[in-house]
């Protein structure tokens, strides 16, 4: 049985675009620390749960990339990407120069605000670096929530010596450094939560020792939009994704996922 996440042929929500983007940040004697962010349990989409950055692609995002050579879609990801991870954790980057810590300080509050990303980098006479960001997934699920994100993962490292995250205090309650693994593990002990993409990412990252690893995979594995379904496999519900795009899991038992796209069980 090959099936889509609800088990019936209903219409469902347009994908709203986003953008996620996962930090490397690099330790001695470990593997690299991700950046997670913790989200509020009162928030619609994966309330409570540990994800990555980012959040849906808007008009200014289009207007900032209509000024690089990306294609227009993917231009405005990376902008996204890059916006996003500055208001959700004071942690700058993608930037041409890196911006001062004043600056930093008083654009996360005013992103908060709701004014434009582009306000903010005229002001300071900012530029974007959008070839910093390697693309690394995406991922589309197909289900009936109010809320469907077709989200673009993209991949960046920053120096060991980079700050702890700032959380923003309205969409999530804590923000910090992690190694993949540990969190898989904190998952498992009931410690966090973690949806269904997020852990098969997690698997994935938790390969690499170190960003260059990470990056050397992503440029030669496809990305394809991946889109979970729902299959029996050995007697049970599964919930799926495809073969050949990176992943080392690809399957798990319905019962086992402990939130699928931010859904309790």
């Amino acid at each position: 049985m090959n099936d889509n996440m609800t088990g019936e042929e209903t219409e469902r929500p347009v994908p709203i675009p986003a953008a996620t983007l996962v930090i490397f940040r690099h330790r001695a004697a470990a593997p690299p620390e991700l950046l997670v962010v913790e989200r509020s349990a009162t928030m619609a989409f994966a309330g409570g749960a540990i994800v990555f950055p980012g959040g849906r692609i808007d008009a200014d995002d289009h207007a900032i990339a209509a000024a690089h050579s990306h294609e227009p879609e993917e231009g405005a990801a990376r902008v996204a990407a890059i916006r996003e991870t500055l208001e959700e954790s004071g942690i700058a980057i993608g930037f041409a120069s890196t911006p001062s810590a004043d600056w930093i300080a008083s654009a996360q509050p005013r992103l908060h605000a709701h004014e434009p990303f582009s306000t903010l980098l005229s002001e300071a006479g900012l530029e974007l670096d959008l070839d910093i960001l390697v693309p690394f997934a995406r991922w589309c699920p197909a289900h009936r929530e109010a809320r469907v994100f077709d989200t673009r993962f993209y991949l960046a490292c920053v120096s060991d010596d980079a700050p702890n995250p700032v959380v923003d205090a309205t969409e999530n309650i804590s923000s910090f450094w992690a190694g993949a693994q540990e969190v898989i593990d904190a998952a498992d002990a009931g410690k966090v939560k973690v949806i269904f993409p997020t852990r098969r990412n997690l698997e994935r990252l938790a390969l690499f020792d170190s960003f260059a690893a990470a990056e050397a995979h992503a440029r030669t594995t496809p990305i394809d939009v991946v889109t979970p379904w729902m299959e029996e496999r050995a007697g049970e519900p599964h919930l799926c994704i495809p073969e050949g795009l990176g992943y080392p899991i690809t399957s798990e038992p319905l019962r086992s996922a402990a939130t699928a796209f931010g859904k309790p069980r």
